[in-house]
C-alpha cells in the first residue's frame, strides 16, 4: 500500500513538474518526433553513399522550405478565419434559432437559451482557433525546434556507441533499446504519411466544393489524424459547419460524406494494413489520453497525446513487469506483445 501511494505521489509531481515546464517541454517533444519521422530519410540518403554532414543538411533545408510553404500558404487563411468568427457565430445562431422555430412547430419546445448554453455549434469555431492558435504560438520557437531537429539528428548515428559504453549488457540493452526505437519510428513514420494523405484528400474534396479556407481544414485534418477514432471527427465539424453556412444543407451533407469516405478508406482499410495490429489503443485511452495531455501540456499536447500514448505503451510491452499495464492500454487485439502483422511489436 505504502508503494503504491509512493508511486502515486511521484506520477502527481511528475505531472505538475511538466505542467510548470510546458513552454520548453512541448518544443523538445515537437522535435523528437519530427527528428523520428526524418531519421529514416537520412538513412536513405547516407545508403545512396551521400556524406552524413551534406545528408544533414539537405533535410534541414527541406524541412525549412516545406515550414515555409506552410505558413505562407496557411496563415492568411487562419487570420482571415479568426477575423470572421463573429460573423460565423452570429449566423450558426441563427440557423439554430431557425431549427427551433422548425421542431416547435411539430410539437417539440426547446428553450432557445438552454440549447445555446449546451448545443452551441459556433464552439467547435471557438475550439479550431484555440487549437491552431496553440500551435502557432509554439511553432514561433521554429528556431529552437530546427536547432534540436538537426542536433537529435546529427547524434542519432553515435548513440549505439553510446549505449554500448553505459550499460553493463551492452548488447542485450542496445538490441531491447533498438526494437523499441523502431517500433516507435515505424509508428511515427506510417502514421504521417497516412495524415498527410488524409489532409491532402480532404483539401482537394472541399476545395472541389468551393468552400472556404480549403487548405486550412486540409492542415487540421492532417493534424488531428494522428488522433484516431475521435480526431477525424472533431476536424469534420468546423468545415461541416462552415459548409452549412456557406453552401447550405446539401453542402454540408457533401463535405461531411467526403469526410467519412476518407476516414474509412485510411482509417479501416489502408492504413491497419500497414500498421499492424500491435499498435492499437482502446478509445476510451485515446478519449482519456487526449483530455490528459492538453491538460497538461495544452493544445499540442492534444495533438501529440496519441504519439505520447503509443510511446509509452511500446516502452510498457517490452518490459514483462510492466506488459499488463500496455495490454490495458490496448484495443484488445493483440494481448501477447508479440510480433505482429505488419512487422510491429507492442
Amino acid at each position: 500500500m505504502g508503494g503504491a501511494l509512493l508511486g502515486l505521489a511521484a506520477f502527481v509531481i511528475v505531472v505538475a513538474g511538466m505542467q510548470a515546464a510546458a513552454p520548453i517541454l512541448v518544443p523538445f517533444l515537437l522535435a523528437i518526433f519530427i527528428a523520428i519521422v526524418l531519421a529514416p530519410i537520412i538513412g536513405g540518403l547516407r545508403r545512396w553513399r551521400i556524406p552524413p554532414v551534406a545528408s544533414l543538411v539537405m533535410v534541414i533545408l527541406g524541412l525549412v522550405m516545406v515550414g515555409l510553404l506552410i505558413a505562407a500558404l496557411v496563415g492568411s487563411s487562419f487570420e482571415e478565419f479568426s477575423r470572421n468568427i463573429p460573423l460565423y457565430k452570429e449566423r450558426l445562431h441563427g440557423l439554430m434559432a431557425d431549427s427551433l422555430t422548425w421542431l416547435s412547430g411539430y410539437g417539440i419546445t426547446i428553450s432557445r437559451q438552454i440549447a445555446m448554453d449546451y448545443l452551441d455549434p459556433s464552439q467547435a469555431m471557438a475550439l479550431v482557433t484555440r487549437l491552431l492558435g496553440g500551435l502557432s504560438g509554439v511553432l514561433t520557437n521554429g528556431l529552437l525546434i530546427l536547432l534540436t531537429v538537426a542536433f537529435i539528428l546529427a547524434e542519432a548515428s553515435g548513440l549505439p556507441e553510446k549505449m554500448r559504453a553505459a550499460f553493463g549488457e551492452p548488447e542485450t540493452s542496445l538490441a531491447h533499446a533498438t526494437a523499441v526505437a523502431d517500433n516507435i519510428n515505424r509508428y511515427m513514420v506510417i502514421k504521417t504519411v497516412f495524415s498527410l494523405l488524409t489532409g491532402l484528400l480532404i483539401a482537394v474534396w472541399l476545395w472541389g466544393l468551393g468552400l472556404d479556407f480549403w487548405l486550412l481544414w486540409g492542415v487540421l485534418a492532417f493534424l488531428l489524424n494522428f488522433v484516431p477514432n475521435i480526431g477525424s471527427i472533431i476536424a469534420a465539424v468546423p468545415a461541416v459547419l462552415l459548409a452549412l453556412i456557406q453552401l447550405g444543407p446539401g453542402g454540408a451533407a457533401l463535405a461531411a460524406c467526403g469526410y467519412l469516405a476518407v476516414n474509412v478508406l485510411i482509417g479501416t482499410f489502408l492504413e491497419p494494413r500497414f500498421m499492424g495490429r500491435g499498435l492499437g489503443l482502446s478509445t476510451l485511452v485515446v478519449f482519456l489520453s487526449l483530455i490528459f495531455w492538453g491538460w497538461v501540456l495544452g493544445p499540442v499536447g492534444m495533438l501529440l497525446s496519441v504519439p505520447l500514448t503509443i510511446t509509452a505503451k511500446i516502452i510498457l510491452a517490452s518490459n514483462d513487469q510492466t506488459r499488463w499495464l500496455a495490454v490495458m492500454l490496448g484495443d484488445g487485439k493483440s494481448v501477447d506483445g508479440g510480433q505482429e502483422e505488419g512487422g510491429v511489436t507492442a
